[in-house]
């Protein structure tokens, strides 16, 4: 009988990087080994590091050296760092940090279960040495498909796929899906559209390490959507770096109009999301879809990220305030409840008071319903390191803690302007919260996951997660609504 091995998957950053952990599960799920919840029950610890600021880079850090310090009194063998993080430092990342027994890039994903057990044996595994993965990818988005690159969430199985598969674990797209293990049981998932971005945004570096905009085809996104029904799941979200850009190395820039209906008929779920969309690439035919179409929600995740002329040119992006508001005003005279949110940095290099003025302009106007306000900090291998007009820590602070307040106050205005309004929320959980019963929770259409606030309701009666109800918004807490639920039929919610 085979030695049990247990595994824990932690997992910091984005939801891409929860696609990956799950496409990570489901590989050593489908090699024997058992998946546990808690670190400290599992005899490898992998944490799925994030790498795209200071602050996520520092949390990265702090969760490996929290499992590492469970080696001590814990069961745990062994930590080993994958994701982001370790994608784009590798050695640099192992060398400084001699608490990682092992630092794997995404090529070692399709081999994890033996890297993992030479780990586990004591052997050592070469720490993964970064490169450009701009440069893995044809120049041309129409050759990109058949390039043999890994590409994290689009593992593509060989059709022989394992006949005999643990319970809860299957190939999530056909023959060339990625097998892939949901590691909770959320109503809600994320699935991935695409990887990489062939944008040059001054700022990022995750085109660098993340590489080239790759499009998963439609029908594996199609099969894997599928599977996650028969899981149980009601709401998908669309993730990738650039949602809109999706088709374009297929060879149809409008793809995405077109998949949406098809998921959206999907038996069993409920709602289909997208996130990330770039302003300068909205079209008329995707805000139509998206606005019009049942079951897609009218959610607008758009990356402004300023909005004065001439920092967006410094940052290589395109637009202005006044274009800016004209996009809302489309898409809202379409979809009035549609919701909408960003991010935004602050104390870009040459950032002027008047700059800094005409975003807040924009902020003021815009009526965002969640807001991330990020102070600038030079990345590594970004073209804004070597920009001249740095401004100073201390301006950078004042500046983020004035749009911080700023964006507080805008959202909990917004939240009180919906006020009267009739929403579906989708219940995401039922929590007991003192002996006078128990508290439930969800989210409306204009809500997405772990961002942008959630719906708190005045009454859980029959109220069960994974069920769509109809509430009425009575009050709000900050950015979180308090609903009502409406024309409840109490026995079919119980069962």
């Amino acid at each position: 009988m085979p030695e049990r091995r247990t595994v824990a998957l932690v997992t910091l950053g984005c939801a891409r990087n929860e696609v990956d952990s799950e496409e990570l599960a489901g590989r050593l799920a489908a090699d024997g080994w058992e998946l546990v919840e808690d670190a400290a029950d599992a005899d490898v610890a992998v944490v799925n590091t994030c790498g795209f600021v200071e602050a996520a880079k520092k949390d990265s850090v702090d969760a490996l050296l929290e499992a590492n310090d469970l080696k001590d009194h814990g069961k745990t063998q062994a930590v080993v760092a994958v994701g982001c993080m370790a994608e784009r430092y590798g050695k640099e990342l192992a060398e400084a940090l001699p608490e990682a027994d092992g630092v794997l890039g995404f090529d070692d994903y399709a081999d994890i279960s033996n890297r993992l057990q030479t780990i586990l044996n004591g052997g050592s595994v070469e720490a993964h040495t970064p490169r450009d993965r701009r440069k893995l990818l044809p120049i041309s988005p129409a050759e990109r498909q058949s390039a043999d690159v890994a590409l994290p969430g689009h593992a593509q199985e060989p059709a022989e796929a394992p006949a005999d598969l643990p319970t809860g674990l299957a190939p999530a797209s056909g023959p060339r899906a990625p097998l892939r293990r949901r590691l909770d049981k959320s109503p809600v998932a994320s699935v991935k559209l695409a990887s990489g971005c062939d944008r040059r945004c001054s700022f990022c570096a995750i085109p660098s390490f993340r590489g080239s905009f790759i499009s998963r085809r439609p029908s594996d996104v199609l099969g894997e959507t599928r599977w996650l029904a028969e899981q149980g799941v009601k709401e998908v979200m669309l993730v990738s770096e650039n949602n809109t850009s999706y088709g374009k190395d297929l060879g149809d820039i409008r793809l995405l109009e077109s998949l949406l209906p098809e998921l959206a008929a999907v038996d069993g779920i409920e709602r289909v999301r997208v996130s990330y969309l770039q302003p300068a690439e909205m079209r008329p035919g995707l805000i139509d879809v998206l606005t019009s179409t049942p079951k897609v929600v009218p959610y607008f995740d758009l990356s402004f990220q300023h909005s004065a002329p001439d920092v967006l040119r410094a940052m290589r992006r395109f637009g202005d305030t006044d274009r800016f508001l004209e996009l809302l005003d489309t898409i809202r005279s379409k979809a009035p409840q549609a919701g909408v949110r960003s991010n935004f940095i602050v104390g870009f290099p040459g950032e002027k008071e008047s700059d800094f003025a005409e975003l807040e302009r924009f902020l003021t106007h815009a009526r965002l319903d969640a807001i991330g306000i990020f102070g600038y900090s030079d990345e590594d291998g970004t073209e804004a390191v070597g920009y001249d007009h740095k401004l100073d820590e201390d301006t950078i602070a004042e500046r983020l803690a004035h749009m911080q307040r700023l964006a507080e106050e805008l959202t909990s205005q917004r939240a009180e302007e919906r006020i009267g309004e009739t929403l579906e929320v989708l219940v995401e959980s039922v929590e007991t919260v003192d002996e006078d019963g128990d508290g439930a929770y969800g989210r409306a259409a204009h809500q997405a996951p772990e961002t942008d606030g959630q719906v708190v309701f005045t009454d859980s009666t029959g109220l069960v997660p994974g069920r769509i109800v109809t509430a009425k918004v009575v009050g709000t807490l900050g950015v979180d609504l308090v609903a009502e639920p409406l024309g409840m039929d109490l026995e079919e919610a119980a069962g």
